[in-house]
This record gives C-alpha cells, structure tokens and sequence, in this order.
C-alpha cells in the first residue's frame, strides 16, 4: 500500500521481520529456531514488500497479512496450532496498535484514514509515518509480552486453542464496530488500549493454562512411578519374607533329621536332606549377587520368564555386594528396563525366539547393565505397548532422567529384530 519509494518499503519490511522475530522469539523461546533460518527471513521479506507495494481490499489484505507472518512462524520448531493462534494473534496485536497510530495521527494532524486514497502522496507520506509508530509502539509491546512469557511447550487439546482464539476473533470485530460508528475521542482511545491489554493478556492465560496442565501430566507421570516403585518394593520385601519362611522351615526339618539320626534310621535321614535341600534350592532366590534390588528385581524376571516361556539367560558380576546408588533408582532404572524387555518379549510369536539376555557387572567406579531382548517387528517402537497406553511410555524417559541425575547415560541400539538398552552408572 505504500507504492511510490522502494527503499522506504524494504526498510518497512526489515523492521517489522526483526519485530516478528522478536516476538516469536518471546513465545516460542530461541531454542525452538530452526537452521538456515535466514531463508525464511528472506522468504518473510519479499512476501511482505509484495504486500505493501500493492493496495488490495481490507479483507483480503488481511488474509494475506496473516499468510505473510506465518511464513515466518515457520522457521520455528513449534506445534502447528500453536503457530496459527501466534500468527493470529500478532496479527491483531498489530491491528490494534495500528488503530493508536492512526489515533493518534488524526488527532496531531487532523488525517482522516477512512478516505484514504493509495495515489494521493500526501495520504501515503501519512500512512507510511502512522506504520513506522506502529512498528515502534509494537516493540514496546513485544517487550511486555517478554516479561510475562514463560516458552512452556506442552501440547493441549485443540478446543483450548480454539478459545483462546475467541478473545482476538471478538477485539477485531469490536474495534471495527468502534471504528466505524464511534467518535474518535478519548473514549475511544482507552477502549483500544482496553484490547490491547486484553489481547496481550492473553499470553499469560495460555502460559498458564500450559502450565496447569503440565503439572497435571507430571504429578501423574509421579504418581504412576510411584506406585510402579510400590510394586518392586513389594518383590523386595517377598524376598525378606521368602528367606524368612526357608529359615523357619529348615529348623523345623532339622529336627526330624536329628530324630532319624538319633533311631539310626540313615536311609530315611538321607532322603529327607535331599528333599530338603531341594526345596531350600527351589524356593531360595534364584539370584544371590548381594545387592537386594537386583536379587529381587532379576529374580522376580525369571519366574515371569519361565512362566512366559521366555528364555533369559543372566550374566552378573558385582566387584563389592554395595553399589552406591540409591535403592529407589537402582529400582527404577533396572525394573523398567527389565519389564521393557519382557513386555516386548511376550509379543514375540516364535517360542525360540524369546530370550532375554541381562548382563550387569560393576567396577570400582560404575554400575554398567545391559538388557538385550529379541522383538516381534523389525524396528522398536519407544512407546509403551502395554493397555492404556497413555499411562505407561515413560519408562525410559525416567531411566534417562536417572542416569542424567549421576552423570551416567543410557544407550539404544536396534538391530532387525533385537533391542539393546545399556544403561552406565558411575559411584
């Protein structure tokens, strides 16, 4: 709309593309930047030089306003929706300061902008000053949504965007009411930055609504871990109870030994010490490396193994019955890994084909575990396929989040048909 001086257009251009970019910087955050963004940019600037260059109707020119904004939301790795309701936004944002501008225009040099006339060279000089302050009133205004953006990435339903998107939908509407049929005073100066603060407002209410949410998702993702946590504490204290019973029972056995030794009755002494010793054999924990977690845990594997028809073969080897790490993450890094292994190992259609190899070792410095598993399909799939998925799938992201905690880290390999999880844990 500004046709006669190229270099005032380009410069426009500029200005508002370094204005954009602040802007999604401020509610996208600068991580989410893809690279080679400058095509974009490059992309934004021709675009928007088009747009103003040529007078088009209002409706139209909005339409493609928008467009032109959001092809410089995509050099942003955001959700879609969240790059639409931004561009949206934005867009009206600019609207409304506009609206100031040309308040503000009309009220210095009496410039009436309902008659505008693209060819008249006095109209353009005033509309091309009244775009300038609207760029240098928006930087003002990005510079406050800075303040109160918090760049919380967590998807939400998309009926959230939907009324987010109400707000900005009726501010344009009222301020083309006011436009159109209300006098340009003070009033109407306050209402439009009303929808001003109202619009920008809206930034904070999506950051928040996020940040509901999320904390939700988490105390959930805490909640499930917790009671998965339960579960193996509650393998842990079958083993105390299991020994406990062995103890009991042996003594028990020992005295009817030492009455049969005592009526020379050896045949019969004999014969009750083997079935005894393999009762005492059969009951025992079927893995003794000293570390009660992975005693349990591998132990509690085995039997769900055998019950499966699962073959698991283990390797173990601790330098010293203590490793160092806290018992609740030792359970969470071995329980998940192991229930991992088994759960795509039930799927897996071949009987010989199922096998579970675990191999733990430990140095005087670090834990080391590696869990390899055969699978059903070609590739792995990183999420749960246990029922209700949308309650599982976090087990390895909680494996990642212990190793991040020692300093340790968690490796993946898939080959066709077998997954690795290795997992190094240092003192």
């Amino acid at each position: 709309m500004i046709q006669d001086n190229l270099f005032i257009v380009l410069s426009i251009a500029l200005v508002m593309g370094v204005q954009i970019s602040f802007f999604f910087n401020s509610v996208f955050g600068k991580p989410t930047r893809k690279p080679y963004r400058f095509l974009y940019f490059i992309v934004f600037i021709v675009l928007d030089c088009l747009y103003l260059l040529f007078y088009i109707s209002p409706i139209v020119s909005s339409i493609l306003a928008l467009l032109v904004i959001f092809s410089l939301a995509q050099s942003y790795k955001v959700e879609l929706k969240a790059k639409i309701i931004f561009t949206i936004l934005y867009g009206v944002l600019m609207s409304i300061v506009n609206l100031i501008s040309l308040y503000i225009f009309y009220k210095l040099d009496s410039v009436d902008f309902s008659n505008f006339n693209s060819i008249n060279a006095q109209d353009q000089l005033a509309y091309t000053k009244a775009t300038l302050l609207t760029c240098i009133i928006m930087f003002a205004v990005i510079q406050m949504i800075r303040l109160i953006a918090k760049h919380r990435s967590f998807s939400l339903h998309y009926r959230y965007y939907l009324l987010i998107m109400i707000i900005p939908a009726i501010s344009l509407y009222q301020l083309n009411v006011l436009t159109s049929y209300s006098e340009k005073n003070i009033h109407y100066f306050i209402s439009v930055i009303g929808f001003l603060f109202i619009n920008v407002m809206i930034i904070y209410i999506f950051d928040t609504i996020i940040e509901k949410f999320q904390i939700t998702h988490e105390n959930a993702q805490l909640q499930q871990q917790m009671d998965y946590q339960d579960a193996n504490y509650e393998k842990t204290v079958h083993s105390f109870k299991s020994i406990k019973r062995i103890i009991h029972d042996t003594n028990q056995q020992f005295l009817y030994i030492e009455e049969c030794i005592k009526r020379n009755e050896l045949a019969a002494a004999m014969e009750h010490i083997k079935t005894t010793l393999n009762k005492v054999e059969g009951a025992y924990q079927r893995v003794n490396t000293g570390n009660l977690v992975i005693d349990a845990l591998v132990t509690n594997t085995l039997t769900i193994g055998q019950a499966n028809g699962i073959r698991i073969d283990t390797k173990l080897n601790l330098h010293a019955q203590e490793v160092t790490i806290d018992r609740y993450d030792l359970c969470v890094v071995l329980g998940n890994m192991l229930d991992n292994a088994i759960e795509a190992s039930k799927q897996v259609r071949i009987a010989e084909d199922r096998s579970i190899l675990i191999h733990i070792h430990a140095n005087e410095s670090a834990l080391f575990i590696h869990i390899l598993n055969h699978m059903e399909t070609e590739a792995a799939p990183l999420h749960s396929q246990k029922p209700n998925p949308e309650y599982h799938g976090i087990g390895l992201t909680n494996i990642a989040r212990i190793c991040d905690k020692y300093g340790g880290h968690m490796t993946i390999e898939t080959k066709p048909k077998r997954f690795h999880n290795m997992v190094m844990l240092p003192f």
